[in-house]
């Protein structure tokens, strides 16, 4: 059975808003009860339809419409399964984050659940769209059926808008972050947003800052610091800051001054890493920025008084270490040996050696932990700091009870104490 383009792409829609975009819906529904709200409810997966059949039709063609429908069931099976599960949002630090996890992170999110949404919602529909016999007119009356499409899309959206205007004003400035959950359309665009925040035309030039920066060290002794960048670790987890859990047995023994209102610059390793060794605040901090300007890091390196190491139990610096010395302890390598899962502690192998041969100068030691990064959380510790139980035994946190997702959580926070 031959089918035009135009009407696959009606159809592909139609899968879209009905089977992958739950968590959108989700999320409305949370903010407009259905029982009150049946029509405006219904006329957002009109008005989401319409824009996607606006948004592939715009870019249709014989040569395009085939692969762009399969690549976006494809990512969008993935998407939906983490917006599902983890009610996460796909934008551009999403997206950077993800592009820049490395394998072993990776592995940690496969679930079988993932498998089942690959299959269902990505590998069987792309067969049937590849399988598809589209039949094309000739080019005039393509044209003409391509401006038909378009128009009807943006003439129904526009309807549907001004019908339910009172609805829609609500709808886009008092509940705006409800269009983060549309799929595909809100990756698709953090795509692009990705693509234009990353890359430029005119090459990156380095800012040099600091440049009168020097170490004035009059005292007999060197100094050396050990900066531990930690990952995913919640202040209200740390029993110095009031957590019932003894979290923190040994830091409490220590003479040690907590600054207990702290905020990360994010929510991801790959936006908050470069930004806390950056010269700007959160509040200003972007990835242009980041890649644009010298660090804290670069700084300290010029003065030349000071010895410069950076070891690393997680995907990698970000950034921040490319120009002084760098070493990744992510995988079995000459350092330690990793059974299962590179402890954090690997990474004091050979260190006093290192302090020793530098001479004179001053060291300033930057140790990047792979902490409490989820979800499979009881993976972040050895067996004899499992403290608190019951624990989440799988990455699949919904299976488990929040009891069980905080006792591994919080063994992991045990762990690093320990570190």
């Amino acid at each position: 059975m031959k089918i035009t383009q135009y009407r696959l792409i009606f159809l592909v829609s139609l899968f879209f808003v009905l089977f992958d975009n739950y968590s959108f819906f989700k999320n409305v529904l949370k903010v407009y009860p259905f029982e009150q709200n049946s029509y405006y409810v219904i006329s957002t997966g009109v008005v989401l339809f319409s824009f996607i059949v606006l948004l592939f039709t715009l870019f249709s063609s014989k040569i395009t419409t085939k692969p762009l429908l399969i690549l976006a069931i494809m990512v969008s099976s993935f998407t939906n399964y983490f917006m599902n599960t983890f009610n996460v949002v796909i934008d551009d630090s999403m997206i950077r984050n993800s592009l820049q996890t490395d394998m072993a992170e990776s592995l940690d999110l496969f679930t079988w659940k993932l498998v089942l949404y690959v299959v269902v919602l990505g590998v069987i529909p792309s067969i049937l769209v590849y399988k598809a016999k589209i039949e094309y007119k000739t080019f005039g009356k393509e044209v003409f059926s391509k401006i038909k499409t378009i128009v009807l899309s943006i003439l129904l959206i526009v309807i549907v808008l001004f019908s339910f205007s009172k609805f829609y004003t609500s709808f886009f400035r008092e509940n705006r972050p409800l269009r983060y959950y549309t799929n595909p359309t809100y990756w698709i665009y953090n795509i692009g947003f990705y693509i234009y925040k990353t890359y430029d035309t005119a090459p990156t030039v380095l800012k040099k800052i600091g440049l009168d920066a020097n170490i004035d060290n009059n005292e007999s002794k060197r100094k050396i610091v050990i900066m531990v960048v930690g990952e995913a670790a919640r202040a209200d987890r740390f029993s110095l800051n009031g957590y019932e859990k003894e979290t923190n047995p040994l830091l409490k023994q220590e003479n040690v001054i907590n600054f207990s209102n702290m905020y990360s610059c994010g929510t991801s390793t790959a936006y908050s890493v470069p930004c806390m060794f950056s010269i700007y605040d959160r509040g200003d901090y972007n990835y242009k920025k980041g890649i644009s300007t010298e660090n804290v890091i670069d700084v300290i390196a010029r003065t030349k008084k000071v010895d410069i190491l950076w070891r690393d139990n997680n995907s990698d610096s970000k950034g921040v270490a490319l120009r002084v010395d760098y070493e990744g302890f992510k995988s079995s390598n000459k350092y330690v040996t990793c059974r299962g899962e590179c402890r954090d502690e690997g990474m004091f192998v050979g260190l006093d050696e290192r302090i020793k041969n530098v001479g004179n100068k001053d060291v300033l030691i930057v140790l990047h932990q792979m902490g409490n990064h989820g979800p499979a959380y009881y993976k972040r510790y050895p067996k004899e700091f499992e403290k608190f139980k019951p624990v989440c035994k799988t990455n699949q946190l919904e299976q488990c009870t929040q009891e069980e997702v905080s006792n591994a959580y919080d063994n992991a926070i045990l762990y690093t104490d320990y570190f």
